[in-house]
């Protein structure tokens, strides 16, 4: 595949890290795609830094914003997908630094009927104050030095940062399975977002909104593919969720239930089935 690939972020109201996500999209050997970002009601702060980013990055970059009432990346997400030009659309968050072939090695591992799902790295509090202090642009050190921080305690996961081939068995051991894809690290085609609805935005509050995607997703007949060991996102350390964001949350596994239940349905839920006011700048 050699199309336009679009690169949705997610954020809320932590610029520097986005900052730090931004600089390393913006240092992929792949450059052939557009960026997204998925705006969950952040603050000028945030504005300022993408508007910095875009003055001096020749990739084209959008901005999807809508009022904070919550935890709404659902509804952002959605936003972000219909701005999107890309054939793939790659999800990560704005707290996820990508590998200089992270875009690069999704797109030679995306192929029909299938969507594909990796890890992530979590980089521990010590390290992730030094990085964020500095301005450090750890995502372009190599993958044997990564590996070596992570054995010393710096970050867990070490043989993430072992390159496999983007073929094997171990591809495909999950293909069915909706547990731990998440949309911190997930390709999907557009045309299949499309089908299934994008995501569905009643849930409000963390948590389930990947599941809930990637379960319709293969029960739209797609397969999921892994590609662990080939590209996993580097995740700064942050603390707690922000309780007040989270009203609503408690309604989440009720939904997740209600699609369990029933097994044929692959689009949202009837009632969330709306078009999306547009606020983005270009």
């Amino acid at each position: 595949m050699t199309s336009l690939v679009s690169v949705v972020v997610t954020t809320y109201n932590w610029p520097n890290a986005l900052r730090l996500v931004l600089y390393s999209l913006a240092d992929q050997s792949d450059r052939n795609f557009e960026i997204i970002i998925a705006d969950d009601g952040s603050s000028f702060e945030t504005r300022q830094v993408i508007e910095d980013f875009a003055a001096n990055c020749p990739l084209p970059i959008k901005h999807f914003w809508q009022e904070d009432a919550g935890f709404r990346v659902a509804r952002a997400r959605n936003g972000a997908i219909s701005m999107s030009e890309g054939e793939l659309v790659i999800f990560i968050d704005g707290d996820c630094c990508v590998m200089p072939d992270f875009v690069a090695r999704h797109r030679n591992a995306a192929e029909e009927g299938c969507l594909v799902a990796g890890k992530r790295v979590f980089i521990k509090k010590r390290l992730t104050k030094y990085l964020m202090a500095k301005n450090i642009a750890f995502h372009k050190w190599p993958r044997s030095a990564l590996f070596l921080i992570a054995l010393f305690g710096f970050c867990n996961r070490p043989f993430q940062f072992v390159r496999l081939p983007h073929k094997g068995p171990w591809l495909w051991k999950h293909m069915a399975c909706w547990r731990k894809a998440q949309t911190c690290n997930l390709a999907v085609f557009r045309k299949d977002i499309e089908r299934v609805g994008g995501f569905d935005e009643a849930y409000e509050g963390h948590g389930l909104e990947d599941s809930d995607f990637v379960l319709r997703l293969l029960r739209s007949g797609l397969k999921r593919k892994n590609v662990e060991y080939c590209s996993p996102v580097l995740h700064l350390y942050h603390g707690r969720k922000i309780a007040s964001r989270h009203t609503g949350s408690q309604n989440n596994n009720h939904h997740f239930q209600q699609l369990i239940n029933d097994e044929n349905r692959y689009l949202p839920r009837s009632d969330t089935l709306q078009p999306i006011p547009e606020s983005a700048t270009a």
